[in-house]
């Protein structure tokens, strides 16, 4: 999330997620992708959890992306049931998939997908 602000490239948060993940042993599935999001719940640009620093398409003020990485504890694969929904590792090892929402501002990235929102205007009534 650190790298989601404006004049870097969506490389350098790809870049970032996996040498992170990687770093601590784990790995990221490369078939399922984060994205863009606004008038639409999925838009471009892809946003890969791998990459190379520098790559991509640059990040400017306004636009909204989700990161969303699959990370799993053993191999990087992974096969899509059937039922055109479900994913599991092929290895059948542990797997975490989670997703946060950012807006790129000029002040630095904002998290969207956060409850802190809810919680400033609601107070103790938020959940």
């Amino acid at each position: 999330i650190q790298h989601a602000i404006e004049g870097k490239r969506l490389g350098d948060i790809s870049h970032a997620v996996q040498s992170y993940c990687e770093s601590k042993g784990y790995s990221v599935v490369r078939e399922l992708v984060g994205h863009g999001i606004g008038r639409k719940m999925h838009e471009e640009p892809e946003v890969p959890n791998y990459g190379r620093p520098g790559c991509g398409p640059l990040l400017r003020s306004g636009m909204c992306i989700c990161i969303e990485p699959m990370i799993n504890m053993g191999s990087k694969n992974v096969a899509f049931e059937k039922d055109g929904w479900t994913v599991r590792t092929k290895d059948r090892k542990c797997s975490a998939h989670f997703e946060h929402c950012i807006a790129i501002r000029p002040e630095g990235p904002r998290i969207l997908s956060s409850f802190e929102f809810l919680e400033e205007v609601l107070g103790n009534n938020a959940i």
